[in-house]
């Protein structure tokens, strides 16, 4: 896979899935600039990394990183819009309305924001890949998590019309849908399912395994090995596309 002289900037790519895909792309070739909320988290990344904190979800600091980039680099061949928080755990009729708003803001709209910055810098080198990460909750149903699912479907909406309005300037776009991924994030969430639904932790990690045609999790690395070829020119007619790295979800609602 073809790699030479490619930038790639990952949102909230300090920890998680971010961090593996920035470490992907690291050891493809690619030069790094991550961002992430966390002061410390940018202070302390891997040598020849670029960081910088911001919200994915303000337009003024997004903004600001852009300029930042086009002040460093000159351009982008490769975003990872991965920005994202899971959101309340809650049947809809008791979801705060702030709580929607906070967790359709981060991620849907902190997709939005990075694609508008970066499309004109690929608009500008007639080449690009955008890749968002959005989840199975994109795919399915997914209750409890009413706000989430509704980002994540939105996500693939934009992305499938970014790769319409960009097709034209060589630009491609597409959506990763993670599965079930293990993780500090992933138990916040078991915890949380666990206590909204009655059951145990194991319980409701055992349904999600199970829930799989591989009957099993999902790591960090296998999204970023599928990130690392959607930005790589092994993938160059590869665009608009929902790819499910999860095993193959049979049953997105764990009960047992």
């Amino acid at each position: 896979m073809s790699t030479a002289s490619k930038r790639v900037l990952i949102t909230a790519g300090g920890s998680g899935i971010g961090r593996a895909m920035a470490e992907g792309f690291a050891a493809a070739g690619f030069e790094v600039w991550v961002t992430d909320l966390n002061p410390e988290t940018v202070a302390n990344l891997p040598e020849g990394w670029r960081g910088t904190v911001a919200n994915a979800a303000d337009e003024a600091s997004v903004q600001a990183l852009f300029a930042e980039i086009a002040e460093h680099w000159g351009g982008l061949e490769v975003l990872c819009a991965n920005a994202g928080i899971a959101g309340p755990t809650a049947l809809v009729e008791d979801v705060a309305l702030d709580d929607w708003r906070s967790c359709v803001s981060v991620n849907l709209e902190g997709a939005f924001l990075a694609a508008k910055y970066a499309t004109p810098m690929m608009k500008a080198a007639k080449a690009g890949s955008i890749i968002v990460t959005s989840s199975t909750a994109g795919q399915y149903g997914y209750p409890n998590r009413a706000p989430y699912a509704a980002a994540k479907w939105a996500m693939v909406g934009l992305t499938k019309t970014l790769a319409m309005e960009l097709g034209p300037f060589g630009i491609r776009a597409n959506v990763i849908c993670p599965g079930a991924v293990e993780g500090p994030r992933m138990e916040g969430v078991l915890e949380r399912e666990a206590a909204a639904k009655g059951m145990t932790r194991d319980q409701v990690y055992e349904g999600y395994a199970s829930g799989t045609s591989m009957r099993s999790f999902v790591e960090a690395r296998d999204i970023a090995n599928m990130a690392v070829f959607l930005g790589s020119d092994a993938a160059r007619l590869v665009s608009g596309q929902v790819i499910a790295v999860d095993g193959h979800t049979e049953n997105p609602d764990p009960k047992i």
